[in-house]
């Protein structure tokens, strides 16, 4: 098999045990939800997958739910539930229609109502009803985007200018009982971050907000600026909360996958957070340290990283790692690095991730590509589709942040 081959038997298997159908059974195996009625509101990118997995176990006993998650990841209808698809890592009109829908559902609920709230990476954008104008919330985000600052920097930020953020949407479904199946997207499985905590107390402080919105000389009208001064809720007494998946769950699988191919795997991290192009360039100095090997070797970091954007390309901080590795694995032989969102989309493109080796750099320079042009111009997308790196997954139905692999192969 070739190095590609491999790479894509990891991604393949890698992706399918982190799936959310199995955690969700879990979850619910043996759960009882008394007399009240079931209501059920799943928002995120594995929403619906999520949902449909409840829904095969819980069937006629849902009474009512809506489904929030990204464009093109409704694989169906499910029973009972009503599902839109929305805009991200932009929220846009069809986020706010169907946060309401979900609002609305849970609405002059009582006591003896449950409401089953899973939750899943993506939905600080999918699942949002905005307390500032939906124009100032787009301009915000796309600040954000743009300046490179850590997702739990941005969701200190977004909770307070949202209402259902921070804990907000656990209030508003009081009295009912909220029970949360969380997938984690965030590194260390914060509870309060992941999709900025629609049901869990939050953690973050208005000093916290205002230092991140001096930080990154964030552009605020005078409404949102006041907004970061008000506190959200430290306290929540009708909310339960299980987490279900997380990177390591991730990484752990993709080890197991090369370790069937034949390869040594090496844990190297779960928590990996820097800048993709830094990512890949360390990656390919481990490779180019590990040439002299008899033996194959499979290095596995896993996280989030972060893009600082610098031109108007196309492509995700997956495609950026990967195509930042490419040009110290000019110098290797049968060397590989590749890297894939667990969600299937990286960024705003059709592309999971990127994979590169060591004969991409001289591949793309016969066609007149140069490495730091296209990285300068964030660009990897299209540099990637002509060397033939693009890893083309579609949705996935989980979110379990991202994972890159170094293959050497002897």
């Amino acid at each position: 098999m070739t190095l590609r081959n491999d790479a894509d038997v990891i991604i393949r298997q890698s992706i399918h045990r982190v799936l959310p159908d199995e955690a969700v059974a879990q979850a619910l195996k043996d759960r009882e939800f008394g007399s009240g009625r079931l209501l059920v509101v799943s928002a995120g990118k594995a929403a619906w997958q999520m949902a449909k997995a409840a829904s095969d176990i819980l069937k006629d006993r849902i009474d009512a739910g809506v489904v929030v998650t990204k464009y093109d990841h409704v694989k169906g209808e499910i029973p009972h539930i009503v599902c839109y698809e929305a805009g991200h890592p932009v929220p846009d009109e069809n986020s706010f229609i169907g946060t309401q829908a979900a609002l609305d559902l849970v609405s002059n609920l009582t006591e003896d109502d449950t409401v089953l709230f899973l939750l899943s990476g993506g939905g600080s954008a999918l699942f949002e009803q905005p307390l500032v104008s939906p124009e100032e919330l787009t301009d915000i985000t796309k600040q954000f985007l743009a300046c490179g600052a850590e997702i739990t920097e941005i969701n200190t930020i977004r909770k307070r200018i949202s209402a259902v953020k921070g804990g907000k949407f656990a209030q508003l479904c009081a009295p009912a009982h909220v029970f949360s199946i969380v997938l984690s997207d965030i590194l260390g499985d914060p509870l309060d971050m992941i999709a900025s905590g629609p049901a869990y107390p939050d953690s973050s402080t208005c000093e916290k907000a205002l230092e991140i919105a001096r930080k990154y000389n964030l552009r605020l009208s005078e409404q949102a600026f006041e907004l970061l001064h008000v506190e959200t809720p430290k306290e929540l007494n009708n909310v339960e909360t299980m987490i279900t998946g997380s990177v390591r769950n991730l990484c752990n699988a993709a080890a197991d996958a090369a370790k069937e191919l034949g390869y040594e795997p090496i844990f190297l991290t779960d928590q990996l957070t820097c800048q993709a192009k830094e990512a890949g360039a360390f990656l390919a100095s481990i490779a180019k340290s590990y040439q002299q090997t008899e033996k194959s070797l499979a290095f596995i970091a896993g996280g989030e990283t972060v893009v600082h954007l610098t031109g108007k390309g196309k492509g995700g901080r997956n495609q950026e790692l990967a195509l930042a590795a490419a040009e110290g694995l000019a110098e290797c032989t049968d060397t590989a690095v590749f890297s894939i969102g667990s969600d299937g989309t990286d960024g705003p493109t059709d592309a999971a991730g990127g994979y590169v080796d060591n004969t991409t750099k001289a591949v793309l320079n016969a066609q007149n590509i140069e490495l730091y042009q296209v990285l300068a111009d964030n660009d990897a997308y299209h540099a990637l589709e002509k060397c033939n790196g693009l890893v083309i997954t579609g949705a996935t139905g989980t979110n379990v942040n991202d994972v890159a692999v170094l293959l050497i192969k002897r």
